[in-house]
């Protein structure tokens, strides 16, 4: 088993400035973080359970604490406060090649003079692992990465896809309880990237471990994650799989984050009447889904000032329907299947994706710069936010 449980985990890195705030001043914030008289609270209070075999994806800007979390699972980083537990074990004090990990970083981090096998094997040796046993664990490793032909190869000798097949074979031919991966594809093109992420994918299917992936970029963590962990300014903003932070993003933030283009946004009123609910937006009326609608009841939630999102996709072109809204075209810009228009509307940029499959003739017909487009949503689609600071979800 390897189960891996963060109980309030917390990363203070010491201030470091001469200069000292005088008690009882209200602490503050520095580029997003805060700073206490301890120092700089990159973590305040990190809470997660990982199942065995279980891939989560920590994501986040840069900045966010994701890779600071990632560290002090590997003991790369001391813990200031809290417990982490791997295999039921306290592991806060235990020495990073004791905690029977392994970790695939950014930068590849393999020996330019050792061949292919010999970094494979490299782990092994440390071990002391008989040679006919690392000479089968390296080839097993290499065949399931598909390097076999490369062994012999150095490091200078490969593409940057299959240096980061090397790095995650080293971390792999020990068979870990934990694989840590840390934005282990930022450094390769984006059709590496694509070929790589499948990679991974068909890697998980076949060894028997714990993944714990840390990326800045959303599609890597839709596309690889069981739960997603999203994270800002080092706290934790939602939990879970990836269709569910899709559909129900927890607040503002979420929503805006995860999906390319981002959701659209838009200042509505969100009018209640004894049980029902419609949402005012420009001189439009859109009545919520009647799941939406019982959701909004059974928190209570009065009428208000609210921020109405809608995703690209979800927005249809409708024409002569009293419920439309109206708007200017700036850009519109061809994508294959889709076409991504920009439009000024309720004096904003509002994208909708509108696939070619609904357009008669050359898109640029229909989207030219300065022309009018309708466009409309249903109510089973939108997502309603307060006003508060926090943006969150009316639904929740």
């Amino acid at each position: 088993m390897a189960e891996v449980s963060l109980r309030h985990i917390k990363k203070v890195y010491p201030n470091t400035e001469k200069k000292r705030k005088k008690k009882g001043e209200p602490q503050h914030r520095t580029a997003h973080l805060q700073v206490t008289d301890e120092g700089v609270l990159a973590v305040p209070d990190f809470n997660l359970d990982i199942a065995d075999r279980e891939f989560v994806v920590f994501v986040g800007p840069s900045g966010c604490g994701k890779s600071t979390t990632l560290r002090m699972i590997a003991g790369l980083e001391e813990i200031t406060d809290g417990e982490l537990y791997i295999d039921g074990k306290l592991m806060n004090d235990v020495a990073p090649k004791d905690r029977d990990i392994a970790m695939v970083f950014q930068s590849y981090a393999l020996y330019p003079h050792m061949t292919v096998r010999d970094n494979l094997a490299f782990p092994l040796k440390l071990r002391k692992f008989p040679k006919e046993e690392i000479d089968a664990k390296v080839n097993e490793a290499a065949e399931t990465l598909g390097i076999t032909e490369y062994l012999d190869r150095k490091p200078k000798a490969l593409s940057g896809g299959q240096r980061q097949r090397v790095a995650i074979g080293r971390a792999i031919v020990r068979e870990p309880k934990v694989l840590l991966m840390d934005e282990p594809l930022s450094n390769l093109d984006a059709k590496l990237r694509n070929q790589m992420r499948a990679e991974i994918i068909k890697l998980r299917q076949r060894i028997n471990t714990t993944f714990v992936y840390v990326t800045h970029d959303q599609t890597e963590a839709m596309t690889l994650g069981d739960r997603i962990v999203i994270m800002k300014d080092g706290e934790v903003q939602q939990v879970g799989t990836p269709q569910e932070v899709f559909d129900h993003p927890s607040n503002l933030f979420v929503a805006g984050f995860i999906g390319v283009p981002q959701m659209n946004f838009f200042d509505a009123e969100l009018v209640r009447d004894g049980d029902a609910y419609s949402v005012h937006v420009g001189d439009a009326i859109v009545v919520p889904s009647a799941e939406k609608q019982a959701r909004l009841a059974a928190h209570d939630v009065a009428s208000q000032s609210i921020t109405l999102g809608i995703r690209p996709e979800h927005i249809s072109l409708a024409s002569g329907d009293a419920a439309t809204l109206v708007g200017t075209v700036d850009v519109s810009e061809m994508m294959g299947s889709s076409v991504h228009v920009h439009l000024d509307s309720l004096g904003q940029d509002v994208i909708v994706i509108v696939p070619t499959t609904e357009i008669e003739g050359p898109y640029q017909d229909h989207f030219f710069a300065g022309a009018k487009v309708e466009y409309a949503f249903a109510g089973n689609v939108i997502h309603m936010f307060s006003k508060d600071e926090q943006g969150t979800n009316l639904e929740f």
